[in-house]
């Protein structure tokens, strides 16, 4: 809920913040008054509260109960539907906004249920399984470079098999296999994804020497 209202609050702004510099200060600046809400509920804690916290923000896939998984399953399934019938929108944006339109695309009811299905599928999975980094924004880049498409009915189902091979396989990582220790999933997910995003950034050429 938290996820999809600060991106909808983001969208109305954007009605009215045409330069994309001075929408990206406002989002910074929504993102440093949501971090310091939860630094005043961290600061009136209890030590466990805090220590229950520390873990969640660490990521991990088996803290979850069978109820939990039966939320959650419930939530992203919805999440899931909703992007499937957000197809046709998605792939007419590729080719920019004129294009979509002369497709009869509603603009607005489309930002609107990609956003709604953004905020199931994020906001269920960190609530249960905490703010893992880098598999959301480096997936998809490694899944086009194995399958060179755009049209997002291969692609969505691609990218979720990619998503799920990845995170399983940085999850038997983290497991140290022979010792009792369990490293942070966070921590192999960003040491996996920030070298992807790096290269892909390099490739595109979008820094300049």
């Amino acid at each position: 809920m938290g996820g999809g209202l600060v991106f909808l609050l983001i969208i109305s702004i954007a009605k009215y913040v045409k330069d994309n510099a001075a929408l990206l200060i406002i989002g910074l600046m929504i993102s440093a008054a949501t971090s310091s809400l939860v630094s005043v509920m961290q600061y009136t804690s209890k030590a466990d509260d805090l220590q229950a916290f520390l873990i969640w923000t660490l990521g991990s896939m088996g803290n979850t109960n069978w109820t939990e998984i039966g939320v959650l399953a419930t939530v992203v399934a919805l999440g899931l539907g909703i992007s499937y019938g957000s197809i046709k929108s998605l792939n007419s944006w590729l080719l920019g906004e004129n294009y979509a339109r002369s497709l009869n695309i509603n603009m607005g009811r489309s930002r609107l249920w990609i956003v709604v299905a953004t905020g199931l599928l994020t906001g269920s999975v960190t609530a249960f399984c905490g703010p893992i980094a880098f598999v959301g924004l480096a997936v998809p880049h490694l899944v086009r470079l194995i399958i060179p498409v755009t049209n997002h009915k291969i692609l969505m189902p691609a990218v979720m098999m990619g998503g799920s091979i990845l995170l399983l396989f940085c999850d038997l990582i983290a497991q140290l296999p022979g010792s009792t220790q369990i490293l942070p999933l966070n921590a192999i997910t960003s040491l996996i994804g920030a070298p992807v995003v790096i290269w892909m950034v390099i490739k595109s050429k979008r820094i300049s020497v």
